[in-house]
């Protein structure tokens, strides 16, 4: 991929930063280095918000580690939220199946932090068994 190219998707996909040096003696002039810092990626689809590896901080900061959890082997059900549902999971893999959406879905995953609107009518297909925290709003 020509570096043009990789710029581009780096851009398209999370922030970066280009970071510069001056040689030393030895080197001649300045030389760039590109530096390329991941940020957490948050996106939203049929109504699920999804924060893919969000900083320790954030964690801390809604105090995760102190909600209750919860557990399934691989299976397949329908669920409805009475409450919002911010849940973080700590492993598993999930096809979540949104009422009304056809076969349109949402794969969560193991390091995801995962909002889910009050009244939301799914099916979770569990392909990987789950461990999570959550939290009712």
């Amino acid at each position: 991929m020509a570096s043009s190219s990789v710029i581009s998707h780096i851009s398209c996909c999370s922030s970066y930063s280009i970071l510069s040096r001056r040689g030393s003696k030895a080197s001649s002039g300045l030389r760039l280095r590109l530096g390329i810092r991941a940020e957490t990626m948050a996106t939203e689809k049929l109504g699920i918000k999804v924060e893919r590896n969000p900083p320790e901080t954030k964690l801390a900061k809604l105090g995760v580690k102190s909600w209750p959890k919860w557990g399934c082997p691989p299976s397949k059900f329908p669920w409805t939220y009475t409450a919002k549902e911010t849940c973080y999971l700590l492993e598993g893999k999930v096809k979540v199946f949104p009422e009304g959406h056809g076969d349109e879905f949402v794969e969560i995953q193991a390091g995801d932090l995962v909002e889910f609107p009050k009244g939301m009518s799914c099916t979770w297909d569990v392909s990987v068994a789950v461990d999570k925290h959550y939290n009712f709003e």
